[in-house]
């Protein structure tokens, strides 16, 4: 289980950023505010989900009624119902989804590595009958098959930190995201990615904007001089593959148990913070290659 230690410290953080957050919005909020209040407040519902998915535990039904309210009394001692509880939680979507914008990402380094990873609602023999998510989950194909649901569009730099995140149907192109300004903001130098990422197009376009695409070749294409450092770099993209387990199987973004939408994005969301919080992330250990003039055929 976390310690007190760290919990004290997830909560200082989103403590400060919700009373930012309040009075940032509370000019543009439409309407009267509530006259009776929730006895939770915004960064104790926001921690109890994060701390959620950082537990270890698979049910949050469970962790909530049998851990939270029995054990955690002395940290949070005005929980409300468990019913009353998931309505907070998706309250909270657009301040946790800010708070992962501006206070969970790393910094860029000039080495980033990018990747698309299913996001499953359902299993296979389930999409006909699935109707949360009707009219906005597509099916689509990755590397282990056809799959219902989302992609989750990722970079990261050396270190295993996030950079950027996004969110797209699974029939979209794993190159549309890069096409995007907002997803490339804070990114610069070398972005490393799979053969998903191979276009001409795409690597002019963002040659232009100080960034330098670099992709494995197809069987089918022609042989193409790469350095030394940079063909070293592209064998441990699997750094990325790693984050990607990570957020799956430790922060637990994906979960065929979602009854609407908004639960959808608040636990995708509330598994991205949570991954900033693990005390260990997959980084890269090398030397720097003085090999400017060397390349070599792959």
């Amino acid at each position: 289980m976390i310690c007190f230690d760290k919990i004290t410290d997830i909560f200082s953080i989103v403590d400060e950023f919700c009373k930012d957050f309040d009075k940032t919005t509370q000019s543009f909020l439409l309407g009267k505010p509530s006259k009776r209040p929730s006895i939770m407040s915004k960064s104790e519902v926001i921690t109890i989900y994060l701390l959620f998915h950082l537990s270890g535990f698979r049910c949050f039904k469970h962790y909530y009624i049998f851990y939270v309210q029995k054990h955690m009394q002395n940290e949070f001692p005005n929980t409300v119902s468990y019913n009353r509880f998931l309505e907070l939680m998706q309250s909270v979507l657009l301040p946790m989804t800010i708070f992962a914008k501006t206070c969970c990402l790393g910094n860029c380094t000039g080495i980033s590595f990018v990747d698309s990873t299913p996001i499953r609602v359902c299993k296979n023999k389930r999409i006909s009958r699935n109707k949360v998510f009707k009219g906005i989950a597509t099916t689509g194909k990755s590397t282990m098959g056809w799959f219902h649901g989302f992609k989750l569009h990722i970079i990261i730099n050396d270190k295993g930190e996030l950079l950027s995140f996004a969110v797209t149907q699974a029939n979209v192109d794993d190159r549309e995201p890069l096409k995007n300004e907002g997803f490339l903001n804070a990114i610069f130098g070398k972005l490393f990615g799979d053969k998903g990422y191979i276009s001409e197009k795409l690597s002019q376009l963002l040659f232009v904007d100080g960034i330098q695409l670099i992709t494995s070749i197809r069987n089918n294409m022609k042989n193409s001089l790469m350095e030394m450092s940079d063909k070293i770099l592209l064998r441990k993209r699997s750094i990325i593959e790693t984050v990607n387990d990570e957020l799956k199987n430790i922060c637990q973004v994906e979960h065929s148990r979602h009854r609407s939408f908004t639960n959808f994005l608040s636990n995708l969301i509330a598994g991205i913070i949570a991954y900033n919080f693990l005390p260990k992330k997959p980084s890269l250990k090398y030397e720097t290659i003085k090999t400017n003039q060397l390349a070599v055929f792959y």
